[in-house]
């Protein structure tokens, strides 16, 4: 994958250039997902307009993009609409204020959406690659919704990035669904296949500009597992045992999904107790963080799919030193294939996702405080929590220094139903709700709260019970703080 980052007679320009021509009411689509891979250049030169407040841009991207985008530039009052991900404090801010319409969607809708009419189409892209030339371009640390981007905006520019290895071209696999009704299955028969292109194709003729770049992604930081972390692995670990010897679709391989942070590390530390037998265990998801390099480095895993690399700087070290070693087991995918239904119900993937809260029947809120303010965008998870063979919840049980439980009566928002949340996890034990009924996903839920809160929500399913119904909830005092 050696060789020119640009090829000859492409339009190289400077970021101010191009800045400089982007007009306001511009819709701005943008690669990055995971906070990788997003262009910094072009961005960070908007936010140096002295015009910038009254650019009134709206930004669409894959997934979560970094500080360049939903920060320095969030910050000049650029940006007032925003898809289909944030999750910064000025972005956060902006949208609880109202500053900033932000319009939440799943991961896996968001490239037919762009191109078939249901958001509206980037009139610019601006996108990150570690190479370019005559109709494409090779992505960098993420692919996220790249390819649709590229394909819905009339303008393109790239910028190449030489911050960034130019072997990381060989970890993409550019599989592009054809338009309804003529979309055939995803053909991905295994974690480990390859079914597209390791490139991006464009037609040249968007092609306005090629800026060169050398500014890396910022990288995840992960705090060493508390003794409550380590609680909760040992729970999750209890559980798929017992998972793995009563579900038959789990006879010969394991494949798992779990979201970037603690609740990732809580996963792969499960796996530290999980005796798998002659299974093969493979990663079929969204993000690569550093736990699954791990796996991969111990032979855990058999390979590892998503859509971008959420890695610390040691993690990024590591794979950037050795990117011929992992490119043999580590595929990045179009997020509307990693994240598509059909591939995850195929391989029966085992998803194990975070929260902030969990209600009594099932319920769950992964994105707002007390029902109203956001503090970060849905993603992928609704994805898998729809779609996986089996859908853990895994979150603490309580938040605010052991203040707030997190599991309640009735959660104040809910991004996943109690139709697709199949069991709850947390340092206090495990309840699997398939099969019950709401009153008996009650009293199953509540040991695994923290002591000192099921008293009070024992009070409140005895209140429930009295009023009667299916569901039980005291509507009065649904919502008092615990």
């Amino acid at each position: 994958m050696s060789g020119e980052r640009v090829a000859d007679g492409l339009p190289v320009r400077t970021a101010a250039a191009v800045a400089a021509e982007i007009d306001p009411g511009t819709v701005l689509g943008v690669s990055g997902f995971g906070s990788v891979g997003y262009p910094k250049a072009v961005p960070l030169a908007l936010a140096d307009r002295e015009d910038a407040a009254d650019l009134d841009l709206t930004v669409v991207s894959g997934g979560n993009v970094g500080r360049e985008i939903d920060a320095t530039l969030m910050a000049t009052g650029a940006i007032t609409r925003r898809y289909p991900y944030q999750g910064t404090e000025e972005a956060n801010a902006r949208v609880n204020d109202g500053r900033l319409a932000f319009h939440d969607r799943h991961a896996s809708a968001m490239a037919d959406e762009l191109l078939y009419g249901r958001l509206p189409s980037p009139d610019v892209a601006v996108v990150e690659a570690v190479a370019v030339g005559d109709g494409w371009l090779a992505p960098s640390t993420s692919l996220g919704h790249t390819p649709a981007v590229v394909e819905a905006a009339d303008r393109l520019v790239v910028e190449v990035n030489e911050a960034q290895p130019r072997e990381l071209e060989q970890l993409h696999d550019v599989y592009r669904p054809a338009t309804p009704p003529a979309r055939e299955p995803i053909p991905v028969a295994s974690t480990g296949e390859r079914i597209g292109d390791t490139r991006v194709r464009f037609d040249p003729g968007t092609l306005e500009a090629v800026v060169r770049t050398d500014h890396p992604d910022g990288t995840y930081e992960f705090r060493e597992p508390t003794a409550d972390d380590r609680a909760l692995a040992a729970n999750l670990a209890d559980f798929l045992a017992d998972e793995l010897d009563r579900n038959p679709a789990l006879r010969d391989a394991l494949h798992l999904q779990f979201g970037v942070g603690s609740v990732g590390n809580a996963a792969a530390l499960a796996l530290d107790d999980l005796a798998v037998g002659d299974r093969d265990i493979a990663y079929f998801g969204e993000v690569i963080q550093d736990s699954v390099l791990d796996l991969l480095d111990e032979d855990r895993l058999a390979a590892a799919s998503a859509t971008s690399l959420a890695l610390s700087s040691d993690g990024q070290a590591r794979l950037f030193d050795d990117l011929d070693r992992y490119a043999e087991q580590v595929v990045l995918r179009p997020a509307d294939v990693s994240n598509a239904p059909g591939p995850i119900r195929r391989f029966g993937v085992v998803a194990v996702n975070a929260a902030v809260e969990a209600d009594l029947t099932g319920h769950v809120n992964s994105t707002h405080l007390r029902g109203t303010r956001m503090v970060n965008g849905l993603g992928g998870s609704g994805d898998y929590t729809r779609n996986a063979l089996v859908s853990c919840i895994a979150l603490p049980s309580t938040a605010a220094g052991g203040d707030i439980s997190r599991i309640v009566p009735m959660a104040t928002h809910v991004d996943h139903t109690e139709h697709d949340a199949d069991v709850l996890v947390t340092e206090q034990g495990f309840a699997d709700l398939r099969g019950l009924s709401p009153r008996e996903r009650a009293r199953a839920v509540i040991p695994v709260a923290h002591p000192d809160f099921r008293p009070k929500l024992k009070a409140y399913l005895e209140r429930g019970l009295e009023r009667g119904g299916h569901t039980p909830h005291d509507i009065d005092t649904a919502l008092d703080e615990l």
